[in-house]
C-alpha cells in the first residue's frame, strides 16, 4: 500500500519501523505532507493518507473515494499565525475589513479556523476582506471567492507583509522577524477561551483511508497508528466519540463558509 504520513511525536513510532504492519507498506518520501495533498485529492494516489481536515470535507464533497480515520495526527490553536509588521503602526483584527491579508490557500485548513475567530471573536466579515493567496486550492474543483487574488510569482509572504503590500498574514510557521506580531492580542489565551466555549480542539490533520482498501487492513493501520500515538504519550484524540465534536464543529465552519454545500453528519465521514 502507498502511504502518505508525516514524522511527527505521535507518528514516529510507526513512521520509523519500530512499529511494522502486518502487510507492505511504501511511505511517500515527500519533505511535507501537504505538498502531496494535491496528489492525494486530485490523482487519487494514496491507499492510506494523512489529510487537512478542510481539504477532506472539500474534497468528500466532490466524491472523492476516501473514508475518515478517527486519528488526529496534528493539530494546533491557530490564534498565534495571523501575523502583523508592528513596525508599520498599531492594527486590531477588527480593522481587517477592506485590508489585504495573505494566505496560502483560501481553503486550507489553518486559513479556515482563522476567518471563523476572526467572524466570531472580532466581527470581522470575511468577504469585505481582500485575501491574496499564494497557491491553487488543493481540490481542483474548489473555486476561490471573488475577493481572492493571487500574489505575484515568486514572491514571499513575509516579504509582501514587511514592505507594507499586505497588512497581515496567516503564516505557516512562527516569524523569526521581530517585526512581525501575533495580531490577535494574547493569542494563547484567546486559544484556551475558544477551546473553553466550543468544547473542541482545532484539527489540523487526520488520517484517511481509499474506499478499495479493506476495513480489516484500515482498521490494522489504525490501531498501530494508535500504539505509535500511545508511545508517544502526547495526548491528541483518537476514536470517533472522541473527535466528535471536534468534527461537528469542523463541518460546521466549512458548511458556514461555503466551502461546501450541506453539512455532513459525522458517521457520513467514515463511510
Amino acid at each position: 500500500m502507498k502511504v502518505l504520513l508525516g514524522d511527527y511525536p505521535v507518528t514516529h513510532a510507526l513512521r520509523s519501523g519500530a512499529l511494522q504492519p502486518p502487510f507492505p507498506i511504501a511511505f511517500d518520501d515527500v519533505a511535507l505532507p501537504q505538498h502531496a495533498f494535491k496528489r492525494l485529492v486530485n490523482d487519487l494516489e494514496f491507499d492510506i493518507a494523512e489529510i487537512a481536515v478542510v481539504t477532506f470535507l472539500i474534497a468528500k464533497a466532490h466524491g472523492r473515494p476516501y473514508r475518515l480515520l478517527p486519528a488526529v495526527v496534528m493539530a494546533r490553536s491557530p490564534h498565534p499565525y495571523l501575523c502583523y509588521n508592528a513596525s508599520r503602526g498599531a492594527l486590531s483584527p477588527a480593522d481587517l475589513n477592506g485590508r489585504r491579508v495573505g494566505k496560502r490557500s483560501y481553503s486550507v485548513t489553518t486559513s479556515t479556523w482563522v476567518r471563523e475567530i476572526l467572524w466570531q471573536d472580532h466581527g470581522v466579515d470575511a468577504a469585505k476582506v481582500q485575501w491574496v493567496t499564494f497557491e491553487a486550492p488543493h481540490v481542483k474543483e474548489f473555486r476561490d471567492p471573488p475577493n481572492v487574488t493571487r500574489a505575484p510569482e515568486g514572491r514571499s509572504m513575509e516579504a509582501m507583509l514587511l514592505s507594507g503590500e499586505l497588512d497581515a498574514a496567516i503564516l505557516a510557521d512562527p516569524p523569526k522577524d521581530p517585526r512581525i506580531r501575533p495580531l490577535i492580542p494574547d493569542p494563547e489565551g484567546a486559544a484556551a477561551a475558544w477551546r473553553a466555549r466550543t468544547g473542541a480542539l482545532h484539527i489540523n490533520h487526520m488520517m484517511v483511508a481509499k474506499d478499495t482498501v479493506d476495513r480489516s487492513v484500515s482498521d490494522a493501520f489504525y490501531d498501530l497508528l494508535k500504539q505509535s500515538r500511545d508511545r508517544s504519550g502526547v495526548p491528541l484524540p483518537f476514536g470517533l466519540e472522541e473527535n466528535r465534536r471536534n468534527l461537528e464543529v469542523a463541518i460546521q465552519t466549512v458548511h458556514r463558509q461555503g466551502l461546501i454545500p450541506r453539512r455532513f453528519t459525522v458517521e457520513e465521514l467514515f463511510e
